[in-house]
């Protein structure tokens, strides 16, 4: 897991500007105790799942157990069936051996499962539009805010758009981040043009000479056809004014909606071209295998995961370290 927010945006790489947020995590234990804590229902609840597995048993109860296990931590049917496949064909073919392999292999399985994409957030145009998409609840906004502070720390100038317009709260909440974090909101009147905005906001970008525009949109139920269709005329509008943006289409999935994060997470790529999730909410789920359903089966990065409401409880996402915290140092009675 990263410890450097300049590793984590193209285009911030080489700047030396300390990240005041790192000395607060060494002092709370660090980035894999933020991570171990907020897996901590997840990891339970696979723990007891397989404390009746006997792992140094090679047979159809032992796959049978371990599909079971995946699939209640929501992993997702088709992820948890290419994940046993992989197991069970190493396991007859001799190069898994005993139950320490196994279970070596399970994590290291499950982590090349992510989408393997770059997981960094391209913001090396002058400017980088970064374009937030996701349901009401999940966290959209106040990710927003968090990311503008982090490039912020990193010498980068962003500028917040206020594209919900339906709710009088996401503005106030999204003025209240650009005040906090020290940079311009581009807003309008409740219930105006959310693609207007969009423009006028990229515009005063432009002018301003700001280095990365974050839009906020609005909390589109992903059953609501016509809201999904303003996202795509809020995409289209980005495109005419800069051809290549958006440079980043980010999705917010609350880790809390389980399979339902999978639903929605379909309906936005079906929307917009998705360049990544970032996943929040995941200390408080007992299920977080939903990351990996939502990244492999879409084949999309889980760029960034939401583990607490602080500042540093937003983390760059490590395949490798989240299965080792999901799974824990050892399963099972093995």
């Amino acid at each position: 897991m990263s410890h450097n927010w300049s590793d984590v945006f193209i285009g911030v790489e080489g700047r030396t500007i300390p990240d005041p947020v790192d000395v607060e995590q060494q002092k709370r234990g660090g980035w894999l105790a933020q991570l171990r804590d907020g897996l901590a229902k997840s990891r339970k609840a696979l723990q007891q799942q397989f404390a009746s597995v006997m792992f140094d048993r090679f047979d159809d109860d032992l796959w049978e157990k371990i599909e079971e296990a995946l699939i209640y931590a929501d992993v997702g049917i088709d992820t948890t069936v290419s994940i046993v496949e992989k197991l069970e064909a190493e396991a007859d073919s001799g190069a898994i051996k005993d139950s320490t392999g196994l279970v070596t292999r399970l994590r290291e399985v499950t982590a090349e499962h992510f989408c393997q994409d770059d997981r960094r957030i391209d913001v090396a145009h002058t400017p980088a539009v970064i374009l937030m998409v996701g349901v009401n609840g999940t966290g959209k906004t106040t990710t927003i805010g968090k990311i503008a502070w982090h490039l912020k720390q990193l010498g980068k100038e962003p500028l917040l758009v206020a594209g919900d317009t339906f709710r009088a709260a996401a503005v106030e909440q999204l003025s209240e981040w650009g005040s906090r974090v020290g940079c311009e909101v581009v807003k309008h009147e409740r219930g105006g043009d959310p693609a207007a905005v969009v423009y006028d906001g990229i515009a005063a970008a432009e002018a301003r000479k700001a280095d990365v525009v974050i839009i906020d949109t609005a909390g589109r139920l992903h059953t609501q056809v016509n809201l999904m269709k303003e996202l795509e005329k809020v995409a289209r509008v980005i495109k005419k004014r800069i051809p290549e943006a958006p440079h980043e289409v980010l999705l917010t999935i609350d880790a809390t909606t389980g399979q339902n994060g999978l639903i929605q997470a379909r309906m936005f790529k079906e929307a917009v071209d998705i360049t990544g999730v970032v996943l929040t909410k995941m200390d408080g789920t007992a299920k977080g295998g939903i990351a990996l359903a939502v990244s492999h089966e879409l084949d999309v990065p889980i760029k960034l995961i939401g583990t607490g409401e602080k500042l540093e409880s937003l983390q760059p996402f490590d395949p490798a370290e989240f299965a080792l915290e999901l799974f824990g140092e050892s399963l099972g009675r093995s």
